[in-house]
């Protein structure tokens, strides 16, 4: 799989966070164009240029842009119950604009996978055969998916995390650091396995794993 997007050559950055950091040196590494940052914290704080970017304001900078010149790299990282990082992305698409695939050239993805748009896969993924990962979505630092899983929108597989073969992963769920999802199994919408969990059974829509043991609670969506 190439790890370089295609359409628009020049790049704008949403966020300036931790995970912004870490999406700016994947651009680098694929030789990507990242022209600007919008990040409402840097506005508010007068700052005019972040890690050799420059800022171009809020998110009210989108409306200045041609979506038609630059692409989007969605720099807000998931957090459990918060939607924000979704809203940020359904509203830039809503306006036009388009979010690349992006592969970091330190993974491996099978040429056999589906990409949907903004998917952002780190260094040291290892995506297998017949996978396909919805729109949105974050693969994190060596996480591995292996053969035929299906893993939806808006999802967060953190750090270190392993999915064995065939799980079927539902939209805006959370897998945390170095979980462990057994072959075959079902997670839910909006559910959260927990760092360091082994999952052995189907998770239900809106729970959460700790360790062992599952136990049902409502996860926000808001």
């Amino acid at each position: 799989m190439n790890a370089a997007p295609s359409g628009p050559q020049a790049f704008i950055m949403l966020g300036a966070g931790g995970h912004a950091k870490v999406l700016l040196s994947l651009a680098i590494a694929c030789g990507m164009q990242v022209q600007g940052v919008c990040d409402p914290g840097l506005k508010r704080s007068g700052v005019v240029m972040w890690r050799g970017v420059r800022v171009l304001g809020g998110d009210d900078a989108l409306e200045q842009l041609d979506c038609t010149d630059v692409g989007l790299i969605n720099g807000v990282g998931q957090v459990v119950g918060s939607s924000l990082r979704q809203a940020i992305y359904e509203r830039a698409v809503g306006m036009g604009f388009r979010f690349p695939v992006l592969v970091h050239p330190g993974a491996i993805v099978d040429a056999s996978a589906v990409l949907a748009d903004g998917v952002q896969v780190m260094a040291g993924v290892i995506i297998q055969p017949d996978v396909s990962v919805g729109a949105n979505t974050i693969v994190n630092t060596s996480a591995s998916v292996d053969h035929d899983c299906s893993v939806g929108a808006h999802v967060h597989i953190a750090p270190g995390a392993t999915l064995c073969g065939n799980v079927q992963v539902a939209d805006c769920s959370f897998i945390g650091a170095g979980a462990t999802v057994i072959q075959g199994l079902a997670i839910g919408e909006y559910a959260v396995v927990g760092a360091g969990a082994v999952m052995v059974r189907n998770l239900p829509a809106r729970s959460i794993l700790l360790g062992q043991a599952a136990r049902s609670r409502t996860v926000s969506d808001e």
